[in-house]
């Protein structure tokens, strides 16, 4: 049973990654995707990451609207 909390700090401790404000902050302005790129093909993800973002998505899992919001602000 997953008992993570699915919000961005979660999701950014489920991928590995460093997961305070000012790291979540951080990454979402050092990384962009352009609108043609789908999330999980993004250069900067692992092989491993890039997994979890898909079955996140294509699974609907509960992951999937934190993984959306972090999509959008990629975006911008």
């Amino acid at each position: 049973m997953d008992t993570s909390q699915h919000d961005m700090q979660g999701l950014f401790a489920q991928l590995g990654l460093p997961d305070s404000e000012a790291s979540i902050e951080n990454f979402i302005r050092n990384n962009h995707l352009p609108p043609d790129v789908p999330l999980e093909n993004a250069a900067f993800w692992s092989a491993g990451q890039a997994q979890f973002i898909r079955e996140a998505i294509t699974l609907d899992a509960d992951w999937a609207e934190v993984v959306d919001h972090l999509d959008a602000q990629l975006r911008h």
